[in-house]
Protein backbone atom coordinates (compact mmCIF):
# COMPACT_ATOMS: atom_id res chain seq x y z
CA UNK A 1 0.00 0.00 0.00
CA UNK A 2 3.27 2.20 0.97
CA UNK A 3 4.51 1.49 -2.61
CA UNK A 4 1.48 2.33 -4.55
CA UNK A 5 0.82 5.58 -2.73
CA UNK A 6 4.39 6.29 -3.31
CA UNK A 7 3.71 5.91 -6.63
CA UNK A 8 0.98 8.39 -7.25
CA UNK A 9 3.12 10.96 -5.22
CA UNK A 10 5.59 10.75 -7.55
CA UNK A 11 3.25 10.24 -10.93
CA UNK A 12 1.82 13.72 -9.87
CA UNK A 13 4.57 15.25 -9.44
CA UNK A 14 6.26 14.40 -12.53
CA UNK A 15 2.91 15.27 -14.16
CA UNK A 16 3.56 19.62 -12.56
CA UNK A 17 7.11 19.07 -13.63
CA UNK A 18 6.75 21.02 -16.57
CA UNK A 19 5.37 24.06 -14.41
CA UNK A 20 8.45 24.06 -12.10
CA UNK A 21 10.72 24.22 -15.54
CA UNK A 22 9.12 27.22 -17.54
CA UNK A 23 10.84 28.89 -19.57
CA UNK A 24 11.22 32.78 -18.37
CA UNK A 25 8.44 35.25 -20.72
CA UNK A 26 10.31 38.31 -20.65
CA UNK A 27 12.96 39.44 -21.28
CA UNK A 28 14.76 43.38 -21.13
CA UNK A 29 18.18 44.54 -21.52
CA UNK A 30 20.60 47.04 -23.25
CA UNK A 31 23.29 46.88 -26.28
CA UNK A 32 25.64 49.53 -26.35
CA UNK A 33 27.84 50.08 -29.39
CA UNK A 34 31.36 52.07 -29.64
CA UNK A 35 34.47 52.25 -31.04
CA UNK A 36 36.39 53.21 -27.73
CA UNK A 37 35.47 49.42 -26.76
CA UNK A 38 38.74 48.71 -28.95
CA UNK A 39 40.73 51.01 -26.96
CA UNK A 40 42.58 51.95 -30.24
CA UNK A 41 42.35 55.85 -29.41
CA UNK A 42 39.56 55.57 -32.44
CA UNK A 43 36.81 58.50 -31.90
CA UNK A 44 35.30 58.04 -35.56
CA UNK A 45 32.42 57.64 -37.91
CA UNK A 46 29.77 55.09 -36.20
CA UNK A 47 31.05 56.39 -32.59
CA UNK A 48 27.97 55.52 -30.69
CA UNK A 49 24.94 53.60 -30.21
CA UNK A 50 22.57 52.95 -27.18
CA UNK A 51 19.42 50.61 -27.14
CA UNK A 52 17.15 49.87 -24.95
CA UNK A 53 14.83 46.76 -25.64
CA UNK A 54 11.94 45.00 -23.87
CA UNK A 55 10.99 41.30 -25.13
CA UNK A 56 7.63 39.60 -24.38
CA UNK A 57 6.37 35.67 -26.01
CA UNK A 58 2.93 35.43 -26.67
CA UNK A 59 1.20 32.31 -25.72
CA UNK A 60 2.35 29.85 -28.34
CA UNK A 61 -1.09 28.14 -30.13
CA UNK A 62 1.93 25.32 -31.50
CA UNK A 63 4.58 23.38 -30.30
CA UNK A 64 6.34 23.92 -33.75
CA UNK A 65 5.99 27.62 -33.57
CA UNK A 66 7.20 30.53 -31.37
CA UNK A 67 6.31 34.20 -31.22
CA UNK A 68 7.74 36.95 -29.55
CA UNK A 69 7.24 40.92 -29.92
CA UNK A 70 10.19 43.34 -29.14
CA UNK A 71 9.41 47.20 -28.40
CA UNK A 72 13.07 49.36 -28.45
CA UNK A 73 14.02 52.85 -28.42
CA UNK A 74 17.64 54.14 -29.54
CA UNK A 75 20.11 56.02 -31.07
CA UNK A 76 23.02 55.74 -33.63
CA UNK A 77 25.75 58.68 -33.75
CA UNK A 78 27.89 59.40 -36.57
CA UNK A 79 31.55 61.65 -36.78
CA UNK A 80 33.18 62.38 -39.08
CA UNK A 81 37.46 61.13 -39.39
CA UNK A 82 37.04 63.14 -35.70
CA UNK A 83 35.14 64.35 -33.26
CA UNK A 84 37.26 67.82 -33.24
CA UNK A 85 36.49 68.89 -36.72
CA UNK A 86 36.77 72.80 -36.78
CA UNK A 87 36.79 73.14 -40.66
CA UNK A 88 34.07 71.73 -43.49
CA UNK A 89 36.41 70.34 -45.53
CA UNK A 90 37.68 68.21 -42.47
CA UNK A 91 34.17 66.29 -42.91
CA UNK A 92 34.67 62.71 -45.12
CA UNK A 93 31.51 61.70 -43.31
CA UNK A 94 28.25 63.87 -42.48
CA UNK A 95 27.79 64.33 -38.07
CA UNK A 96 24.79 62.58 -38.09
CA UNK A 97 22.11 61.05 -35.33
CA UNK A 98 19.17 58.85 -35.73
CA UNK A 99 17.07 58.64 -32.54
CA UNK A 100 13.92 55.86 -33.14
CA UNK A 101 10.79 54.11 -31.30
CA UNK A 102 10.24 50.41 -32.78
CA UNK A 103 8.03 47.39 -32.56
CA UNK A 104 9.51 44.02 -34.10
CA UNK A 105 7.50 41.09 -34.27
CA UNK A 106 9.79 37.31 -34.71
CA UNK A 107 8.70 33.69 -35.72
CA UNK A 108 10.07 31.21 -35.03
CA UNK A 109 10.49 27.45 -36.19
CA UNK A 110 11.48 24.35 -34.78
CA UNK A 111 12.65 23.52 -38.13
CA UNK A 112 15.30 26.35 -37.26
CA UNK A 113 13.83 29.00 -39.52
CA UNK A 114 13.38 32.45 -37.59
CA UNK A 115 11.52 35.59 -39.72
CA UNK A 116 11.35 38.76 -38.32
CA UNK A 117 9.51 42.24 -39.28
CA UNK A 118 9.88 45.70 -37.52
CA UNK A 119 8.49 49.09 -38.28
CA UNK A 120 10.66 52.01 -36.33
CA UNK A 121 9.53 55.89 -36.37
CA UNK A 122 12.81 58.09 -35.70
CA UNK A 123 14.74 61.64 -36.72
CA UNK A 124 17.57 62.60 -38.44
CA UNK A 125 19.12 65.51 -37.51
CA UNK A 126 19.30 68.27 -34.14
CA UNK A 127 16.07 66.91 -33.33
CA UNK A 128 17.93 63.54 -32.60
CA UNK A 129 20.12 64.85 -29.74
CA UNK A 130 23.44 63.66 -31.22
CA UNK A 131 25.35 66.60 -30.04
CA UNK A 132 24.28 66.71 -26.99
CA UNK A 133 24.20 63.06 -25.85
CA UNK A 134 28.44 63.16 -27.15
CA UNK A 135 29.03 65.94 -25.22
CA UNK A 136 27.57 65.04 -22.34
CA UNK A 137 29.46 61.57 -22.33
CA UNK A 138 33.01 62.99 -23.25
CA UNK A 139 32.47 65.78 -20.50
CA UNK A 140 31.45 62.51 -17.94
CA UNK A 141 34.01 60.66 -18.24
CA UNK A 142 37.06 63.11 -19.03
CA UNK A 143 37.08 63.01 -23.13
CA UNK A 144 38.72 65.53 -25.51
CA UNK A 145 36.06 68.94 -25.99
CA UNK A 146 33.39 67.94 -29.06
CA UNK A 147 33.30 69.95 -32.29
CA UNK A 148 31.77 69.39 -35.61
CA UNK A 149 28.01 69.20 -34.64
CA UNK A 150 27.30 72.86 -36.59
CA UNK A 151 28.17 70.64 -39.85
CA UNK A 152 25.40 67.59 -39.37
CA UNK A 153 22.48 66.85 -41.42
CA UNK A 154 19.23 68.77 -40.97
CA UNK A 155 15.86 67.60 -39.72
CA UNK A 156 13.83 64.92 -41.23
CA UNK A 157 11.54 62.37 -39.88
CA UNK A 158 11.71 59.03 -40.88
CA UNK A 159 9.77 55.83 -41.18
CA UNK A 160 11.52 52.91 -41.89
CA UNK A 161 10.38 48.94 -42.30
CA UNK A 162 12.83 46.00 -42.28
CA UNK A 163 12.49 42.11 -43.04
CA UNK A 164 14.70 39.72 -42.03
CA UNK A 165 15.36 36.06 -42.56
CA UNK A 166 17.75 33.29 -41.57
CA UNK A 167 17.92 29.84 -41.65
CA UNK A 168 19.99 26.91 -40.22
CA UNK A 169 22.14 25.60 -43.26
CA UNK A 170 23.72 22.34 -41.08
CA UNK A 171 25.35 21.32 -37.88
CA UNK A 172 27.49 19.00 -37.04
CA UNK A 173 28.91 18.14 -33.76
CA UNK A 174 29.62 21.93 -31.87
CA UNK A 175 29.43 23.61 -35.39
CA UNK A 176 26.24 25.21 -37.24
CA UNK A 177 26.05 27.02 -40.20
CA UNK A 178 22.79 29.76 -40.71
CA UNK A 179 22.04 31.68 -43.67
CA UNK A 180 21.14 35.32 -42.99
CA UNK A 181 19.26 37.86 -45.38
CA UNK A 182 17.74 41.24 -44.46
CA UNK A 183 15.93 43.97 -46.57
CA UNK A 184 15.52 47.70 -45.32
CA UNK A 185 12.89 50.06 -46.57
CA UNK A 186 12.23 53.74 -45.68
CA UNK A 187 13.59 57.35 -46.25
CA UNK A 188 16.04 56.71 -43.61
CA UNK A 189 17.63 53.28 -44.32
CA UNK A 190 17.15 51.04 -47.69
CA UNK A 191 18.82 48.28 -49.30
CA UNK A 192 19.07 44.51 -48.24
CA UNK A 193 21.65 42.44 -46.78
CA UNK A 194 22.81 38.91 -47.19
CA UNK A 195 25.34 36.94 -45.10
CA UNK A 196 26.53 33.80 -42.68
CA UNK A 197 26.33 33.02 -38.91
CA UNK A 198 28.89 30.59 -38.00
CA UNK A 199 28.58 29.15 -34.65
CA UNK A 200 30.98 26.86 -32.59
CA UNK A 201 30.55 25.90 -28.83
CA UNK A 202 27.54 25.36 -26.40
CA UNK A 203 24.79 26.51 -28.83
CA UNK A 204 21.06 25.63 -28.79
CA UNK A 205 18.67 25.39 -31.67
CA UNK A 206 17.84 28.86 -33.48
CA UNK A 207 14.43 28.95 -31.49
CA UNK A 208 15.93 28.52 -27.83
CA UNK A 209 19.19 30.86 -28.53
CA UNK A 210 20.82 34.13 -27.83
CA UNK A 211 21.39 34.32 -31.38
CA UNK A 212 18.61 34.91 -32.12
CA UNK A 213 17.17 36.35 -28.56
CA UNK A 214 14.66 33.22 -28.61
CA UNK A 215 15.61 31.79 -25.02
CA UNK A 216 12.23 33.21 -23.70
CA UNK A 217 9.08 31.02 -24.03
CA UNK A 218 5.41 30.98 -23.06
CA UNK A 219 4.74 27.67 -23.13
CA UNK A 220 5.35 25.13 -20.65
CA UNK A 221 5.05 22.58 -22.86
CA UNK A 222 8.40 24.15 -24.90
CA UNK A 223 11.78 22.85 -24.44
CA UNK A 224 13.70 24.38 -21.45
CA UNK A 225 16.52 26.83 -23.06
CA UNK A 226 19.77 25.09 -21.86
CA UNK A 227 22.96 27.49 -20.94
CA UNK A 228 24.85 28.58 -23.65
CA UNK A 229 28.80 29.79 -24.64
CA UNK A 230 29.63 30.21 -27.95
CA UNK A 231 32.22 32.34 -30.41
CA UNK A 232 30.44 33.22 -33.60
CA UNK A 233 31.41 35.28 -36.88
CA UNK A 234 29.00 36.85 -39.11
CA UNK A 235 30.27 37.86 -42.27
CA UNK A 236 27.76 39.98 -44.38
CA UNK A 237 27.45 41.75 -47.58
CA UNK A 238 25.05 44.78 -48.03
CA UNK A 239 23.41 46.71 -50.66
CA UNK A 240 23.14 50.38 -49.97
CA UNK A 241 20.16 52.06 -51.45
CA UNK A 242 19.62 54.67 -49.42
CA UNK A 243 21.69 56.59 -45.79
CA UNK A 244 20.02 59.57 -44.38
CA UNK A 245 23.06 59.75 -42.19
CA UNK A 246 24.81 60.39 -45.01
CA UNK A 247 23.15 61.53 -48.11
CA UNK A 248 20.54 63.98 -45.42
CA UNK A 249 16.47 63.54 -45.63
CA UNK A 250 15.38 61.72 -48.78
CA UNK A 251 12.24 64.78 -49.00
CA UNK A 252 14.83 67.57 -47.93
CA UNK A 253 16.28 70.14 -50.75
CA UNK A 254 18.34 71.59 -47.80
CA UNK A 255 19.82 68.43 -46.41
CA UNK A 256 22.71 69.95 -44.47
CA UNK A 257 26.22 71.78 -44.48
CA UNK A 258 27.58 68.67 -45.79
CA UNK A 259 26.30 65.70 -47.47
CA UNK A 260 27.63 62.55 -50.06
CA UNK A 261 26.99 59.88 -51.79
CA UNK A 262 27.53 55.94 -49.93
CA UNK A 263 29.42 53.49 -51.37
CA UNK A 264 26.44 50.96 -52.49
CA UNK A 265 28.30 47.73 -51.15
CA UNK A 266 29.42 47.35 -47.70
CA UNK A 267 31.03 44.35 -46.17
CA UNK A 268 30.88 43.92 -42.57
CA UNK A 269 32.54 41.20 -40.53
CA UNK A 270 31.75 40.45 -37.06
CA UNK A 271 33.29 38.32 -34.54
CA UNK A 272 31.88 37.55 -31.04
CA UNK A 273 31.17 35.51 -28.11
CA UNK A 274 28.06 34.89 -26.39
CA UNK A 275 27.36 33.67 -22.75
CA UNK A 276 23.71 32.37 -21.65
CA UNK A 277 22.72 30.66 -18.17
CA UNK A 278 18.79 31.11 -16.65
CA UNK A 279 18.07 34.64 -16.34
CA UNK A 280 20.83 36.22 -17.88
CA UNK A 281 22.36 36.66 -21.37
CA UNK A 282 25.71 38.72 -22.48
CA UNK A 283 27.59 38.67 -25.60
CA UNK A 284 30.15 40.99 -26.56
CA UNK A 285 31.59 41.16 -30.75
CA UNK A 286 33.70 43.18 -32.62
CA UNK A 287 32.65 45.21 -35.95
CA UNK A 288 35.10 45.46 -38.90
CA UNK A 289 33.42 47.40 -41.89
CA UNK A 290 34.41 48.58 -45.21
CA UNK A 291 34.18 52.12 -46.23
CA UNK A 292 30.99 54.02 -45.93
CA UNK A 293 31.21 56.56 -48.85
CA UNK A 294 34.22 57.31 -50.99
CA UNK A 295 35.65 60.25 -49.06
CA UNK A 296 35.85 57.83 -45.85
CA UNK A 297 39.66 58.24 -44.82
CA UNK A 298 40.06 54.99 -43.28
CA UNK A 299 37.70 51.73 -42.88
CA UNK A 300 36.01 51.44 -39.46
CA UNK A 301 35.69 49.30 -36.32
CA UNK A 302 34.51 48.86 -33.47
CA UNK A 303 32.71 47.02 -30.34
CA UNK A 304 29.19 45.34 -29.57
CA UNK A 305 28.18 44.55 -25.90
CA UNK A 306 24.98 43.48 -24.48
CA UNK A 307 23.23 42.39 -21.07
CA UNK A 308 20.04 40.77 -20.79
CA UNK A 309 17.89 39.65 -18.14
CA UNK A 310 14.94 36.99 -18.13
CA UNK A 311 11.71 37.60 -15.89
CA UNK A 312 8.15 36.23 -15.69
Amino acid sequence: MKLFKTTIILASLLSYFPAFCQNFSNEFGFRSDNDAYLAIAQDQYYTNGLFITFRHALRQDSLHSKKIYELEAGQYMYNSNSGQTNRIEEVDRPFAAYLYGGFKMNWLSKKETYFQASLQVGTIGPNAKGKEVQETLHKTIGFYTINGWQFQVNNEIGINGAFNYAKLLGRKNKDDLTFCSSVNIGNTFSGAGVGLLYRTGKTNPLYNSTSYNSRISNSRLDTISKAESFFFAKPTLNFVAYNATIQGGMFRTDRGPVTHQPNRVLFTQELGYMYAKKRWALSFSLIFQSKDLKQQVENHQYGSASIFYCFD
